[in-house]
């Protein structure tokens, strides 16, 4: 089944260009457009992607309010990837915070937005974990942050849960993370599994940021 794709951004020139990139894969498939994050939460529930590429930045409502408003509201959410102009922007950690899976940036090659989009989609991998920790550095609370270590503190993790979450903060994939551990991939997935389910987290992105803003591993 090829990867369903929802094109969310207020510039039909982008939109067009995410298409002709997508399009051209023969795994992906672009189920719609909007041009404002108002039209997610209806083209959502008609097209059910598995992925929406959304602007963060749009005139009515912007990428951080229609990601909180799409995982409040509709059952199974996708995954979402922000497109973005700027990569240190205070907007697009906000939209991770938000349950953003994660972001890509639109003068991205086109090799790299399939690749993008493939890896949110997987969702066995953090997208750019270099820039995501650069942005928790700049813009999370750090070790100040309360509800972020209340839900640590709530976890009770594992050593060795903990030992995954850090390698996943550090971008490991599944197969990485048990070849480092000298395990089976399916004892990582249900690492993986647990260290969500305790921390409350959507995905592995969710997790690394509760990671940093509690101050189990350190951004800088």
């Amino acid at each position: 089944m090829p990867v369903r794709v929802l094109l969310v951004d207020d510039e039909p020139l982008v939109r067009a260009g995410l298409r002709a990139v997508l399009e051209a894969q023969p795994d992906m498939e672009v189920v719609g457009e909007a041009a404002d994050g108002a039209a997610v939460i209806p083209l959502v529930r008609q097209t059910r992607p598995d992925v929406v590429a959304m602007d963060v930045r749009m005139p009515l409502l912007d990428g951080i309010e229609a990601t909180r408003a799409l995982l409040r509201t509709v059952a199974d959410p996708p995954k979402i990837l922000v497109v973005t102009t700027f990569e240190n922007d205070e907007y697009v950690y906000e939209a991770l915070r938000a349950g953003a899976d994660g972001f890509l940036l639109k003068r991205a090659r086109p090799a790299e937005i399939v690749h993008a989009v493939r890896l949110i989609a997987e969702g066995e991998s953090l997208l750019f974990p270099a820039s995501v920790r650069q942005l928790a550095a700049e813009y999370g609370d750090g070790a100040g942050n309360r509800a972020a270590r209340a839900a640590l503190e709530r976890a009770r993790l594992t050593e060795r849960e903990g030992e995954v979450l850090r390698l996943m903060t550090r971008g490991l994939s599944n197969a990485e993370i048990a070849a480092r551990l000298v395990v089976g991939t399916e004892t990582v997935k249900s690492h993986v599994s647990a260290v969500l389910a305790k921390l409350g987290a959507r995905d592995r992105t969710q997790a690394v940021i509760t990671a940093y803003e509690s101050g189990f591993v350190a951004p800088g």
